[in-house]
């Protein structure tokens, strides 16, 4: 039967693997969830056969509820709170780990007074792990939904909570070393110590990030969630968890950096370097005074004229099309155009959002076809030859300042070039800065015009307007 279950296991982490591998791509990201999917379910039956550890009244009960819940998020959260999930569903991982790990070690103590159980190091290393990323990821994951929801803003004691850290971390090591190397299975008040510790460490190690990280923190945690199931997985000696753990803790790091070179940052800048919008010091009246006089407002008219000439489109979504749930009529526009003989494409850049592929889920659920999305890379040389650039609600992804201004705070941030563009239209509710805290010179540029308004109902006047031209 061991190795019926192992072979599950491993069948298990082949069909995760080539799950991810299909999750790279639009046109088998679905066959890729699918797939990932199945090998969750045959790694959950693996570890439904081992009838050492598992109690079935129990995971059916876990079972009924976890589904019930389950179903009712799914049905219940928009497409535009996609990214507060996913940090919420980490923070969930790294909890259930933190208490897998909290309850082996109270079975431990009954085995121990048996005389059936006798702890090794491995073991102590493998609790002491599973608790610490588990509860950092947790009360962590948590700061960064109230940070992307904005009920939480950016800490302006950064210092404070960078001490806190600091001292949070020596507490836990001295605590983890007497575990370890003294006494692993008598420390009912080290144990709950070290778990408010670390449930601590989560908060103060994200309050003092900056809200314009957060996809880099999201994808951070998402590793760390990983890593807190791989050690669950050494505690319970069970070889599925270690290997899932491992895959999605790797998968995260990968992941991670490629946000922190999307936006021209160091992890270490990231975690430590406090707000980059405080950082940046600009002030509202500055902001206001940057645009005074120098921006050129436009219409739906003006914008449905426009586009009746034009031959090459791009539309540039940004996290002002997602709040204002904007997809469906931009899929609406890019038909009207394609029917007139436009050729029309959609810039995303890896942060454009609140989430690495924000943007394609939502502009797949508007059912826009895989081909139109082109990655910043790919189209960034064609700016210079579309007629005109639709910005819907992207800020700092399209700032020229991070291409020409050695001074500002995101110089050198990989950007869309929309400026390069014959003409640009702003779609935007306002001239508010975006998460970097910065003007933008795109909207005073002599190529570009703004549309103030919600997305949604800015792109319907445009559709009404062309259907009279």
């Amino acid at each position: 039967m061991e190795t019926v279950i192992n072979i599950g296991y491993l069948v298990a982490a082949v069909l995760f693997i080539l799950g991810i591998k299909g999750m790279t791509k639009p046109k088998t990201a679905v066959r890729g969830n699918q797939m990932s999917a199945t090998g969750m379910l045959v790694a959950i039956i693996a570890a439904l056969l081992d009838n050492n550890v598992v109690s079935y009244e129990y995971i059916i009960i876990g079972v009924l509820i976890g589904g019930t819940i389950g179903a009712f998020i799914a049905k219940k959260v928009a497409m535009t709170d996609m990214p507060e999930l996913v940090a919420a569903l980490n923070g969930i991982g790294g909890g259930a780990s933190l208490l897998v790990a909290s309850a082996n070690y109270l079975e431990s103590q009954k085995l121990a007074a048996m005389g059936q159980f006798v702890p090794t190091y491995d073991w102590s290393i493998a609790v002491i792990l599973s608790i610490l990323i588990g509860a950092v990821t947790l009360t962590g994951s948590f700061i960064a939904v109230g940070k992307l929801k904005g009920k939480i803003g950016d800490a302006k004691q950064v210092r404070l909570f960078k001490w806190i850290v600091k001292l949070s971390l020596a507490a836990l090591l001295a605590g983890a070393a007497y575990f370890a190397a003294v006494d692993p299975v008598n420390s009912d008040l080290l144990i709950a110590g070290l778990i408010v510790l670390c449930l601590i460490l989560g908060i103060c190690l994200v309050m003092p990030i900056g809200g314009a990280d957060m996809p880099v923190v999201v994808a951070l945690l998402n590793s760390y969630s990983g890593l807190a199931g791989a050690a669950a997985g050494f505690v319970l000696g069970n070889n599925g968890l270690i290997i899932t753990g491992s895959l999605v803790g790797a998968s995260g790091i990968i992941l991670t950096s490629i946000m922190c070179k999307a936006m021209n940052r160091s992890l270490t800048n990231v975690l430590f370097g406090g707000s980059m919008s405080e950082s940046s010091g600009v002030s509202r009246s500055e902001n206001d005074a940057f645009y005074e006089g120098k921006v050129k407002f436009s219409s739906a008219d003006e914008l449905a004229m426009l586009l009746d000439g034009a031959q090459n489109v791009v539309f540039v979504p940004g996290y002002g099309l997602a709040v204002a749930q904007a997809q469906h009529a931009t899929r609406e526009l890019a038909s009207m155009l394609e029917k007139q003989g436009a050729k029309v494409k959609y810039a995303i850049h890896p942060v454009a959002g609140r989430m690495p592929g924000h943007m394609n889920v939502l502009l797949a659920e508007a059912e826009v076809p895989y081909d139109q999305l082109v990655e910043m890379d790919a189209i960034n040389p064609e700016f210079s030859q579309t007629d005109v650039a639709i910005v819907l609600g992207a800020n700092d992804v399209v700032n020229p300042a991070a291409a020409e201004d050695p001074n500002s705070p995101i110089f050198g941030m990989p950007i869309l070039d929309v400026h390069h563009a014959k003409t640009v239209v702003v779609v935007k509710r306002g001239l508010s800065p975006g998460f970097a805290g910065i003007p933008n010179e795109l909207f005073i540029r002599d190529n570009s015009l703004m549309v103030a308004g919600d997305a949604k109902k800015v792109l319907q006047d445009t559709i009404s307007a062309l259907k009279d031209l």
